[in-house]
């Protein structure tokens, strides 16, 4: 049987290490949340959402800031492509370099999604706890025995109208044998603190969400296509991860390896997330849109739009192309060379075609070149 260690501390009566190390922490402050919310399981999961993302917002800024020295070091990788253009070992071998020498990392980017994966298995399985239903659960011939056992004390009920679905007892016996193999049918209270016991289950509905079931898939909010539900609140989640994670993408750049990944992934989690809103309950749906927008606006204080805009060659007016810091890929004085764009190409090579005073005056990096020009002027006469 799983060993059980500090049954009776405050109130717990059921730890399993080292799971429960995390896992109740969350599922304390879930409950404890929803007591003082009013019953409201929906703001319970909002709250909690802001309280764990501020905890470990210091953990991000080193990241952000990692992500915007890469926005700085663009000028210089383009000038390393420049160098070695049709060589891509070459490229990958000094932009490589080039990181080291500076210290950025470039797979920082992915440090959000691979701290979030922990938290997020976390708080499914404290949504699940929360709930009070089991789902698409099918006994088989292992633990048959248990749960037959389970449910002749009455700490497992069938949900009727709804096959495979049980609902798990509030209050009940916390170290049967039986909890070794089926510990997902723990009552509720045998894992929550004396002040926040529960006197009856969680309400998972919250109707200022349209009635929408936060222990459920979400079909409130969604079209079905194909016997697959589209989940709005998906939609809005992915929305927002496309904007979190193309606002710290490097521009697109055929020549340079880790701008190509990092715009593979601008598109994929996105879709990924819009696939996980059709199987996975709302509530974890409704956490990952309010993380993900803490995130963003915790990116803007740090780094304004980033590289967000152009959006699909859309520039708007209230978010004019960055200037100083971040900007500073996007100088065109420091591009020695980039052949994409030709109304930035003539710009670069005006000067030295027409060696006039007043060609391109508003055009940064022309001034310092003026006296160079006089001086072939000189010669040619």
């Amino acid at each position: 049987m799983t060993p059980v260690l500090g049954a009776g501390f405050l109130g717990i009566e059921h730890f399993t290490p080292p799971w429960d190390v995390f896992f109740l922490p969350l599922f304390n402050l879930l409950v404890a949340l929803y007591g003082i919310l009013l019953s409201d399981f929906a703001l319970a999961i909002i709250v909690l959402t802001v309280v764990v993302r501020t905890i470990l917002a210091p953990l991000f800024v080193r990241q952000i800031r990692s992500q915007r020295e890469m926005q700085r070091m663009q000028p210089l990788i383009r000038e390393v492509q420049r160098k070695h253009k049709g060589n891509r070992a070459k490229i990958s071998e000094e932009t490589m370099a080039l990181y080291k020498e500076h210290g950025v990392n470039p797979a920082a980017g992915c440090v959000p999604l691979l701290l979030q994966l922990p938290l997020l298995y976390a708080l499914y399985s404290v949504l699940n706890r929360a709930s009070g239903v089991i789902q698409g659960f099918t006994p088989n011939a292992d633990n048959q025995a248990a749960f037959d056992a389970l449910q002749s004390q009455g700490l497992v009920q069938a949900i009727a109208d709804s096959p495979n679905h049980y609902q798990i007892a509030v209050n009940g016996a916390c170290n049967l044998p039986q909890f070794s193999q089926l510990p997902q049918f723990l009552p509720l209270n045998c894992q929550l603190i004396d002040p926040i016991k529960l006197d009856g289950p969680i309400h998972t509905t919250v109707g200022w969400l349209f009635g929408l079931d936060l222990a459920k898939i979400d079909h409130v909010f969604a079209i079905p296509i194909a016997g697959f539900a589209l989940s709005g609140l998906a939609v809005v989640a992915a929305i927002l991860q496309f904007v979190q994670v193309r606002m710290t993408s490097p521009k697109p750049n055929p020549d340079d390896p880790t701008a190509a990944t990092s715009n593979t992934m601008t598109y994929l989690f996105p879709f990924l997330t819009v696939f996980w809103g059709g199987l996975f309950p709302s509530g974890l749906i409704l956490y990952w849109i309010v993380y993900t927008a803490y995130l963003v606006v915790h990116q803007y204080t740090i780094m304004g739009w980033g590289n967000l805009f152009p959006l699909f060659g859309w520039q708007p007016r209230w978010a004019p192309a960055p200037v100083g810091s971040v900007a500073a890929p996007r100088r065109r004085d420091d591009e020695p060379s980039n052949q994409t764009d030709g109304r930035d190409g003539a710009a670069r090579t005006s000067p030295p075609a027409a060696p006039r005073p007043g060609v391109a005056p508003g055009i940064p990096g022309q001034r310092p070149q003026r006296p160079g020009q006089k001086k072939r002027r000189g010669r040619k006469r």
